[in-house]
């Protein structure tokens, strides 16, 4: 199992960089990272300056021609560059790609969302290289489908096939929301895949988190890897995903489900 901890960006925390790119950078002294980023609300604000109506399903963003344009030039152009400039001016040697970079992602399309894929392999050769050079990897969530075109993918689904195909015992999903609710709305510490299961068969997990989480089961390869969805805006976020059990929601394998509020309405 690789000590390597795979971050996702996302939600609010791209426009707060300095705080989390600090603990990053602190992080980085300790362990190998890997980190993703999304962007859905800054790329959200760049197609209304265009005129371009966003529209979303099943928490996917449905991504035609002229969208991916303007996805493929503000993930990989700008955020990914500013990341890896802020990591950088703190010491950390990032390096900035894509998934189409060196076909390092393998993708096939969801027709149905037009120019989107999802995760089905990865060519870690690339990645560990640059990790034993001592580099860090930044990823912007873009990769080519089967058919050569290039796709926007889901960042929390860019994650956790990272996470999957490096054998990661740990991904931490950095969002803007502070865990995984059940039923009567208390935040649940810990998650097995099978209670996740059932609090989305029952409306409890719903919209976006549902990707979310589908996402973050995704890359629990087996017993003892963890994916922890958590506030990026709390003090010390990511050093307390790692190490606080009671900090976010911690999803693993696990076994049997609870009874109690998961499916409560």
């Amino acid at each position: 199992m690789s000590e390597t901890v795979v971050v996702k960006l996302g939600g609010t925390t791209i426009a707060d960089q300095a705080q989390v790119l600090s603990e990053i950078a602190m992080l980085v002294r300790r362990r190998p990272v890997i980190l993703v980023h999304g962007g859905g609300r800054r790329l959200t604000e760049w197609l209304d300056r265009m005129g371009v109506v966003s529209q979303f399903r099943g928490g996917l963003r449905v991504t035609d021609a002229t969208s991916l344009e303007v996805a493929a030039a503000v993930l990989r152009g700008v955020i990914n560059s500013e990341l890896v400039s802020g990591l950088r001016a703190l010491g950390v040697d990032a390096v900035g790609l894509s998934g189409v970079d060196g076909g390092v992602l393998i993708a096939e399309r969801l027709a149905d969302l037009g120019f989107v894929a999802r995760v089905v392999g990865l060519r870690r050769d690339l990645l560990d290289a640059l990790m034993v050079a001592g580099q860090v990897p930044v990823v912007a969530p873009l990769a080519r489908d089967e058919d050569g075109f290039v796709c926007n993918v889901n960042a929390d689904d860019v994650a956790a096939g990272i996470a999957a195909g490096i054998g990661a015992r740990q991904l931490i999903l950095m969002t803007d929301v502070d865990g995984v609710r059940d039923g009567s709305g208390q935040k649940l510490d810990t998650l097995t895949a099978a209670e996740a299961e059932i609090l989305i068969a029952g409306g409890t997990i719903a919209g976006g988190m549902v990707a979310k989480v589908r996402a973050a089961l995704g890359a629990l390869a087996w017993e003892g890897t963890e994916a922890i969805i958590a506030d990026a805006s709390a003090p010390d976020a990511l050093a307390r995903a790692l190490d606080d059990p009671t900090f976010g929601t911690r999803l693993t394998v696990g076994r049997g489900a609870r009874a109690s509020n998961l499916g409560a309405a």
